[in-house]
Formats: C-alpha cells, structure tokens, sequence
C-alpha cells in the first residue's frame, strides 16, 4: 500500500517545539505533521541535488537589454543545453529590463552549469537557480 500513514512519536526540547509551532502557524500549516513532511521531502529532495538525479527546475535571470549583445549570449547559452532546457519565456519588466525564466529537467550538475554560464554574462544582473524533484522518489 503505498500512501499507507505511519505514526510516530518524537521528542523534542519544549523550546524547540514552541519555535516549530510558532514557524508552522506563520506559514500556515494546519498541523505539525503538514509541516515536519514538507520539512522532511525539502530535505530528500536537497540529497537529490547532492547525488546528481534528475530535478526539475527553473532559471530566472534579469538583464538589461541595452547591454550589447547579451540577448546574444544568454540565447546562445541557452543553445549549448538543449537537453536541460524544456522552455523558456521572455518578460519585458520595463525598458531596460527583461526577466527569463527557463523551465529545465535534467540532471543538477548540469543545471548548476547552466546558471554559471548564464551568471558570466556581462548585463547579466541576476540569476536564481530553483531546483525542485521531478517527484519520482519523493512521496
């Protein structure tokens, strides 16, 4: 069975239940249980990362389009990952500034990569690597 629930106890210092619960009721978790499982795939997911699986994920990355040439460069990065990278979208922020969200998959080394080559662009200004589990060994 495989969504079968275990119960288990667990025994903590007073205080640090007290920061637990107080941290769970800012974030609205219904119940201590809601928040210790996200708490435990946040940290599966993290090894995930370190072992080198398959995530999946999103580069955002902000750039001042006047730079010239960097609209060149991010694409041309872009072009040299073609099998980590699923979709990208283009938002104009304002006349300066675009954002660039590229949706990926692949393995966490190479994402990691990625947003180093996309960090190194002159006009880049920043660039967020979010990286999340594709959900096969996460429950």
């Amino acid at each position: 069975m495989k969504n079968k629930i275990i119960r288990f106890g667990v025994s903590l210092p007073k205080e640090l239940v007290e920061k637990f619960d107080k941290f769970r009721k800012s974030k609205n978790y219904p119940t201590r249980s809601k928040a210790i499982g996200d708490l435990i795939r946040e940290f599966l997911i993290k090894k995930e990362w370190e072992e080198n699986k398959e995530i999946a994920g999103a580069i955002t990355l902000i750039y001042n389009h006047h730079k010239r040439g960097v609209l060149d460069k991010v694409t041309d990065v872009q072009h040299d990952f073609p099998g980590l990278i699923i979709s990208t979208q283009h938002i104009h922020l304002d006349e300066d500034n675009c954002l660039e969200i590229i949706a990926i998959r692949g393995n966490s080394k190479e994402a990691q990569r990625l947003r180093d080559k996309l960090r190194a662009i002159k006009g880049v200004k920043h660039v967020n690597l979010c990286m999340s589990s594709t959900g096969k060994e996460i429950e």
